[in-house]
Formats: C-alpha cells, sequence, structure tokens
C-alpha cells in the first residue's frame, strides 16, 4: 500500500491513514538533514515509519519535527519519537512548549473530550525532554529538511498555533488554521474544537494569510490546495455563518445534540452533494460534528455569559 505522495522534488506528504486514508497527513523534508511538519499521533506511527520508508527515510534519520500546534492529532507522537531518536529536536510555539514538556493538562483536557475514545484515537502521548525543544516565536525562521521556514502566529482554532511559510517556494504548512479540505472534496470545513475556538483572533489570521499571497497551501487535513484564496476566502465565510446558526439555537436553549444536528444540516447535503457519502465520511474523522458544536458553545460562554 502507497502510504505517499509527492508534493514537489524536497517534500512527501505521508498519509497517516487515521480511520481512513487522506485525512490526516505528515511532510516530510528531504534533504541530507530530513524532517517533518507534524507528528500526528502514536495511533498512526506505523503508518509514518511505512511512509518514510517509502523514500529511505527511518525514525532514526530526521533531524526536527515542527508542529504547527499541540493538538493531538498534530503532535502527539513527539515525546515518543524523541523516545526512538535521542537527537530529534521539536519546533513549537511558546504557548505550547510546556504543555509538550509536561502533558498533564493537555491530557487531563482531552480526557474530558474523548473520555474512553483516548487510547484508541490517540495512543501514547510521552512527555518530550526539555532539551529537546526550540520555542519558534512569531516571524522567526528556522531551519528544516534543508529549507528555511518562517513561524507566523496564526491563533484562532488554537492560541498556540503556528503556519509555517516557505517563502521561496511560496507555500504554507497550515495546521488547521485554514481549516480542512479533503481530496476530491473542494468543500472547507472549519475545525472549531474547544477549548480556545476565538472567531476574532481567526478572522485577522486569515487576514495574515491572505497578504502572505502564497501560490499554495498544504493542509494537515489533507494534502495541497493551490486555490489560497479560495480557500482562505470559504472558511471566513463559514466560521461566521456557523456562528449565527449556533448562536441562534444556542440563545434559544437548545442542548448539544439538537445544536449538532443543525450544524449537520447546513453543512452535510452540500458535503455529499459536491463530494459524495465516502468524503463525507471522512471529513467526519477529520472534524466531528459535536465537537466543533462544543468549540463554538465554549466561545459563547467566553463572550457572552450564560444563556439569556
Amino acid at each position: 500500500m502507497t502510504r505517499t505522495r509527492t508534493v514537489d522534488n524536497r517534500t512527501v506528504l505521508v498519509d497517516l491513514h487515521f480511520g481512513q486514508p487522506e485525512v490526516l497527513g505528515s511532510y516530510l523534508l528531504l534533504g541530507d538533514r530530513p524532517g517533518l511538519v507534524e507528528t500526528g499521533p502514536t495511533t498512526c506511527l506505523e503508518s509514518l515509519e511505512a511512509g518514510l520508508a517509502e523514500h529511505g527515510v527511518r525514525l532514526e534519520d530526521l533531524e526536527a519535527v515542527a508542529v504547527t500546534h499541540i493538538h493531538l492529532d498534530h503532535a502527539g507522537a513527539a515525546g515518543v519519537l524523541c523516545r526512538r531518536n535521542p537527537r530529534l529536536r521539536v519546533f513549537v510555539h511558546p504557548v505550547g512548549a510546556p504543555h509538550l514538556v509536561d502533558p498533564t493538562r493537555l491530557l487531563r483536557s482531552a480526557q474530558r473530550i474523548y473520555g474512553p475514545l483516548m487510547d484508541t484515537l490517540w495512543g501514547e502521548v510521552a512527555p518530550v525532554p526539555a532539551d529537546r525543544v526550540t520555542v519558534v516565536e512569531d516571524g522567526q525562521t528556522f531551519q528544516l529538511g534543508g529549507r528555511a521556514l518562517r513561524a507566523v502566529e496564526t491563533p484562532g482554532h488554537a492560541t498556540h498555533h503556528h503556519v509555517y511559510v516557505d517563502e521561496e517556494a511560496q507555500v504554507a504548512f497550515t495546521g488547521d488554521a485554514a481549516g480542512i479540505s479533503l481530496p476530491g472534496c473542494p468543500v472547507v470545513r472549519p475545525p472549531t474544537p474547544p477549548p480556545d475556538l476565538d472567531l476574532e483572533a481567526w478572522e485577522q489570521t486569515l487576514d495574515r494569510l491572505e497578504a502572505l499571497r502564497l501560490r499554495r497551501l498544504r493542509l494537515t487535513h489533507f494534502g495541497e490546495r493551490d486555490d489560497p484564496a479560495t480557500v482562505l476566502g470559504e472558511l471566513r465565510r463559514r466560521l461566521r455563518e456557523v456562528e449565527a446558526l449556533l448562536l441562534e439555537g444556542w440563545r434559544a436553549g437548545e442542548d448539544t445534540d439538537r445544536l449538532t444536528e443543525r450544524l449537520r444540516g447546513y453543512l452535510q447535503p452540500e458535503v455529499e452533494a459536491r463530494c459524495g457519502q465516502a468524503a463525507a465520511d471522512r471529513q467526519e474523522l477529520a472534524a466531528n460534528y459535536r465537537m466543533n458544536v462544543l468549540g463554538y458553545v465554549r466561545y459563547f460562554e467566553k463572550r457572552l455569559g450564560t444563556r439569556p
């Protein structure tokens, strides 16, 4: 089974097969000192290893990884990778760094959300040794996989989110800041889990990404888009449309189940009509409706307090 696709002559997208193909990816940056953007969770480590092997790379050959943020689908395997590779460095946002070194609070928060599915979804989340963590500030440029990447502060989905820009190639590794768009399904879906959703900050992030005038976006969920303006514009629109839809129900006292059905009714018919049921199922793995509702509810509670 082929687990990779070449996106340029120095970059490979590794399909981590998170439940299904083409849901979650890690980008291998080839060179004398190969690196990764995103680790994925430990449950996908076998897929990551298989993908690296297709290009003659072992986990022990990696020099460094950069994670866009510390959510477990993006950075959950970082500690285990450091255990396997004693020289591996991890580049991360300053707010996220302490939670890689001591993931206790991160795991406690995830446990509240995922409950008994924690081990099935994410597997082991090991600490990253503090001396292996390199904090990257907004605007800072660092070397990964033989090229220069610039960290761009991009909150909204999470307070501790970076997009990594290869300015020479005019491409960006966007994590979740540019939304979710899977192969064969151009619909852009906003990933809005709790607890950090901030629509005002996300608007500013989209402004900043649009100003970069990128040629391509490299999405963690999943793959390349060569129409950045379209992707960012659709994400901006949907974030606000979902806000209006869910705020109406929240103010009316609807519970999580009813709000989830509201969101499903807004997006699911379009996804199924444009992309088919299989793509809709893959999108649900990447960002399920209930989790997205919980993010908006938390956002409403922080901005507006208790329901009227």
